[in-house]
């Protein structure tokens, strides 16, 4: 693989483009079935709240998602992440980074005090998303344009000789909720390669 430059990690080009991303530390909260549920939103909700009580208060964390399919569904690669297994057949894990060294003692003094309310069920996590190889891209506008913005971050990896190794990762630089209009929505999306 061709020697890749390090980049921030909230920082993609318009155009593909493959870079080094720097370690993150994250809270996160897994799910499964297609985005846009009530469910997810709550999750959404909640993993921000976590990342403000942890992190130094910022109002709006970036919440960041990784989506990957069971193993016994057929392969998939970039372009085709989400037209060959149902959509509703996603595992998801909604995450949003906190500072290095937070405790898992902090996470649940935080999970106490976030105002907003969470399942029993819910799992929370501390992990850690290493350095790595990515291919990604800035996409603008709608959710469901994404098709072809991962058809040209596709078809970028492979003219690399390069494919998925991991998550699809998707960081929403603007925040949205169900009614946000998404025509001027900036996601980087981003995939692990090698």
């Amino acid at each position: 693989m061709a020697t890749t430059a390090p980049t921030r990690h909230l920082h993609a080009s318009d155009d593909p483009e493959l870079v080094r991303t720097p370690a993150v530390h994250y809270v996160a909260v897994p799910g499964s079935g297609a985005p846009g549920t009530d469910d997810f939103y709550r999750k959404k909700l909640f993993v921000g709240e976590l990342a403000r009580t942890l992190g130094d208060g910022d109002a709006r964390p970036v919440i960041e998602i990784q989506y990957w399919y069971p193993e016994h569904l057929l392969p998939v690669e970039i372009a085709d992440f989400y037209s060959v297994n149902p959509v509703d057949a996603l595992q998801y894990r909604v995450m949003a980074a906190v500072p290095e060294g937070t405790t898992v003692q902090e996470l649940a003094d935080a999970r106490a005090r976030a105002g907003t309310p969470d399942s029993a069920a819910d799992v929370v996590e501390l992990l850690t998303v290493p350095e790595q190889d990515v291919v990604q891209v800035l996409h603008h506008g709608p959710f469901a344009e994404e098709l072809a913005t991962l058809g040209r971050l596709g078809r970028f990896a492979a003219s690399l000789g390069l494919r998925r190794s991991g998550p699809h990762h998707e960081l929403h630089l603007d925040a949205f909720s169900r009614t946000t209009p998404q025509a001027t929505l900036r996601t980087i999306l981003r995939d692990p390669v090698a």
